[in-house]
């Protein structure tokens, strides 16, 4: 069965809800084992596997999360999803305020729940609107 939109604005948002809660076993049943995220700054670039990914998030304080969906591709076994996201968080003292655009890539492996594998992170540069 083809996801649905909804389908992954469900994920996303129970992504988010776990990310505030740091609830671990959420986020390891939400993500997949071969997780990567990959993002891209002006001081360069970062890629972490979900080991990396888990442990920072302990050390995050989040204090906000806005996750927009603005477009989505699905077929059986795959979703890919573009997303404007907003977030405010204290990371190893220092305060971020960013906008991204995300791309998750979420996959469903012989029937199983779905689970994203990649996530790339771009800022969205101020008075920018995304258009999709």
């Amino acid at each position: 069965m083809v996801a649905r939109p909804n389908d992954v604005r469900a994920l996303e948002a129970r992504w988010r809800d776990a990310l505030f809660a740091k609830d671990e076993a959420t986020l390891r049943a939400l993500i997949h084992p071969q997780f990567k995220l990959v993002g891209i700054r002006s001081t360069g670039s970062v890629a972490v596997d979900l080991e990396q990914w888990m442990a920072a998030l302990q050390r995050m304080d989040l204090a906000s999360l806005e996750v927009r969906v603005m477009d989505s591709v699905a077929t059986e076994h795959t979703i890919i999803a573009s997303i404007d996201a907003h977030w405010k968080v204290r990371y190893l003292g220092q305060l971020i305020d960013e906008r991204v655009l995300l791309t998750d890539v979420w996959v469903r492996e012989d029937g199983g729940e779905w689970q994203v594998i990649r996530r790339h992170s771009s800022p969205v540069p101020a008075n920018v609107e995304l258009c999709c």
